[in-house]
């Protein structure tokens, strides 16, 4: 059973933490994946830097601008995950645009992940249509969960249909705007949680897109299986040291 059924099939709310491979060092991967399971993430969301970043904020966009110049490249991040299955046991998810593993090859990529033991793909700008015609099938020969996005302006026809080709999670972006920390949820965004969660869809949903600290996470999991959080970690490990990520994480669940 691949590691995010196992996961979803857990009694809590859970917690996805994202970060840009390659950043604030370009070595800082393996041990920020590390410490993140030791402090008691549930999934962790590996982001692949990128040059031309559409759906990301600013802090998100600084961290893959630095990891780039740091030499971040989708080879150096598979040799420097090649060996991450005999420490970290939890769902592992890259995240990023479609260009890259286009120029890696599809295929050549999928593989790959499959061999170092990533669980899922989140890729923004693949359309779930293109997805479901023309790489669906080799997704699922390496075992891929691809999972899609869906926003506030997500029509309930297009919601349905992303449901019915998922076989993992949705990602439930929080609001129509980039990726960034804000402070709380307000009566319209929360009336967005409750709708989808009426909707009983077949797939669990996990929010992203302005959760940063325990109150935005606790209003976020109301309505769904889990919170995801990236610039406000992001920010953290810009302004503290890698080895004080427990703190970090504390807060959140504390």
């Amino acid at each position: 059973m691949n590691r995010i059924h196992q996961k979803l099939q857990e009694n809590k709310k859970l917690l996805s933490i994202y970060f840009t491979a390659g950043y604030p060092s370009l070595n800082d991967t393996t041990t920020i994946i590390q410490d993140l399971e030791k402090n008691g993430v549930d999934m962790i969301e590996i982001g692949l830097p990128f040059s031309d970043p559409l759906a990301d904020g600013p802090t998100i966009q600084a961290s893959s601008t630095q990891a780039l110049k740091n030499g971040m490249t989708t080879e150096v991040l598979f040799n420097q995950l090649k060996d991450i299955r005999k420490t970290v046991s939890i769902p592992l998810i890259i995240m990023g645009y479609f260009n890259p593993m286009l120029q890696y090859g599809v295929e050549a990529f999928c593989k790959k992940c499959q061999e170092i033991g990533i669980d899922g793909l989140i890729i923004p700008d693949l359309p779930v249509d293109v997805y479901n015609e023309q790489y669906k099938a080799t997704f699922e020969k390496y075992g891929l969960i691809n999972v899609f996005l869906i926003t506030p302006q997500t029509s309930v026809e297009r919601i349905n249909f992303i449901d019915s080709i998922s076989n993992g999670f949705i990602y439930m972006v929080s609001s129509a705007s980039v990726t960034g920390s804000q402070s709380g949820f307000g009566d319209e965004q929360t009336a967005y949680f409750k709708r989808i969660a009426d909707m009983n869809l077949k797939n669990p949903q996990i929010i992203g897109f302005g959760i940063s600290d325990s109150e935005t996470f606790t209003q976020a999991t109301q309505y769904a299986k889990g919170a995801i959080i990236g610039s406000a970690f992001i920010k953290y490990l810009t302004n503290n040291s890698v080895s004080d990520i427990d703190k970090f994480i504390k807060s959140i669940l504390n």
